[in-house]
């Protein structure tokens, strides 16, 4: 549980520092340009959730995040996991955490992550929503392994 909380705490941390230099150095709505026609790095804000469903329903989304933490803390204090599982979910519980804050203090979810690949602009994210997804998709590999497998060694 320990690697758990340090992992999800240094995830926050991060996210904090880079939101914190996107709104200090970028105007809302400006966009730095990266590599040309690829990646920009784009402040906006999203009052939803990812590709902004949920638009507007902050107080479902805060109150959603806290007991997808709380379940998950729960679920890591009932099961001895193996080391990467402990990581993982750490990165889990960062991602919602940082994006957690954002909807608490700013009532959006700071972004600035944009990339155009294959000439499809890709809805614009953040480091949180990054360790999110990541985790997640490692979390459900595992998941279908374990399953195909028939067990989990520990």
């Amino acid at each position: 549980m320990k690697k758990s909380i340090i992992v999800c705490l240094l995830c926050f941390f991060i996210d904090r520092i880079i939101k914190l230099i996107v709104t200090s150095f970028i105007t809302l709505g400006d966009s730095i340009k990266v590599i040309d026609k690829f990646f920009n790095i784009t402040y906006v804000t999203n009052d939803g959730a990812a590709f902004s469903i949920f638009s507007s329903k902050v107080p479902m989304l805060i109150i959603i995040s806290i007991i997808a933490l709380m379940f998950i803390v729960k679920y890591l204090i009932k099961n001895e996991l193996r080391s990467l599982e402990y990581i993982f979910y750490g990165l889990l519980m960062g991602g919602i955490l940082g994006n957690l804050f954002d909807r608490i203090v700013y009532s959006s979810v700071i972004d600035y992550l944009d990339f155009n690949i294959f000439g499809y602009n890709f809805p614009i994210f953040n480091f949180a929503d990054i360790c999110i997804v990541v985790s997640i998709g490692v979390i459900f590999i595992d998941m279908i392994r374990g399953e195909m497998i028939g067990n989990k060694s520990r």
